[in-house]
């Protein structure tokens, strides 16, 4: 968490991160590191399982090298990943608006009509989610997917009893809906008002 802090703080041009850390799971660490900050990030573990590469690549991990490495090694997938383009030309992400809903996925705050919603980080993800997609109709399966990172498998009602949340604290019910509407035997949209 220390880590965490000091990247967010300092803003470094790249951060190397080993998945093995004491206090915390290395990929929830990149999943926390990548819901606020664009910064390159190379994983650097023991880890050589093929589905873990893949997993940790595509949970935002911009390389994976696989200990034991040489420090040239090292070094050259530093430079290699800087060449993409440099930290300072990355862009946080914008801010949304949809309505009166205003979300800040770079501060992870959302207030609706100048309120500050209190969100849990799972219903920040959904909304953010919901929000970067106005106007589309967004299946129970891409949430599951996208915002729980898991295979769906006859979970919806995870998604259904967050959205239930979600809705409480945006003022609405399933029966009068505002900015979330649900498209029955589809999934939900997320979009302004009327």
């Amino acid at each position: 968490m220390d880590g965490l802090q000091a990247a967010l703080a300092e803003r470094p041009d790249l951060v190397v991160l080993d998945l093995g850390l004491p206090d915390l799971d290395g990929k929830e660490l990149l999943r926390m590191l990548r819901a606020v900050s664009t910064v390159p990030v190379i994983v650097a573990t023991a880890r050589d399982d093929e589905a873990e590469i893949v997993k940790v690549l595509d949970a935002g991990a911009d390389d994976y090298v696989v200990k034991p490495f040489t420090a040239a090694q090292l070094d050259a997938r530093v430079r290699a990943v800087l060449r993409r383009g440099p930290a300072g030309e990355r862009t946080e992400p914008a801010v949304i608006t949809v309505g009166g809903l205003r979300i800040d996925p770079g501060a992870r705050t959302a207030n609706l009509d100048g309120t500050d919603l209190d969100l849990t980080p799972r219903e920040f993800d959904l909304l953010h989610h919901l929000a970067a997609r106005a106007g589309q109709v967004v299946t129970k399966r891409e949430l599951l997917s996208e915002v729980w990172q898991v295979p769906y498998g006859g979970a919806d009602k995870t998604v259904d009893v967050h959205l239930s949340w979600l809705r409480r604290k945006l003022g609405e019910t399933a029966q009068e809906q505002r900015y979330l509407h649900t498209v029955r035997g589809v999934g939900i949209r997320l979009s302004e008002p009327s």
